[in-house]
């Protein structure tokens, strides 16, 4: 059998990667929730990149192993998202039926359902910046994109969720303009 690095690290080293993982596992749980809108999804998500970042502990927990992870969860995202297109897995979501009572669905609940009809980018690009409350510069970063694609994602998000929960009364939209 082989090992993968976290078996070679030193008593002090797997005591530092666990603390780290205790004290950020449950915040980045909920991003990746929001990120692609299952929970079990999530789980697999996360623990993907907790996996990786096991793996490199050495080289990154010096540096900062939470972007490192963010990197990497959001990527991952992305990636399966596409995967699941090539091989004609797509979800179809169907459109939201209308609610006779909308206005009483609490705004958590319409947030996340209009959050997961987006496209895995713009969804990943609105947790970062607004969720993560991380800059333009960092969001491109973990993405690899440029700053102007976080800009123009945003907005685009932004845009369709407005389309997809006009039900959101304009306080929840105000001051979130890219």
């Amino acid at each position: 059998m082989r090992s993968h690095g976290v078996n070679r690290q030193s008593g002090d080293e797997q005591a530092e990667f666990v603390a780290f993982v205790q004290a950020c596992q449950h915040r980045l749980l909920r991003s990746a929730y929001l990120v692609c809108g299952d929970h079990h999804l999530a789980e697999d998500l996360l623990q993907g990149a907790l996996v990786k970042l096991a793996l490199r502990w050495r080289q990154v927990r010096d540096g900062n192993p939470e972007a490192f992870l963010r990197t990497v969860m959001y990527r991952d995202a992305v990636s399966w998202r596409r995967r699941w297109r090539r091989e004609d897995l797509n979800e179809v979501i169907p459109e939201p039926a209308p609610a006779d009572r909308a206005d009483e669905l609490p705004t958590r609940l319409v947030f996340e359902k209009a959050l997961r009809r987006l496209a895995p980018r713009q969804r990943a690009v609105l947790v970062l910046r607004y969720f993560d409350d991380l800059t333009e510069a960092r969001t491109a970063e973990i993405l690899g994109v440029t700053v102007g694609t976080v800009k123009s994602q945003c907005n685009a998000a932004l845009r369709r969720l407005r389309e997809l929960a006009p039900e959101l009364n304009e306080s929840v939209w105000a001051g979130r303009e890219g």
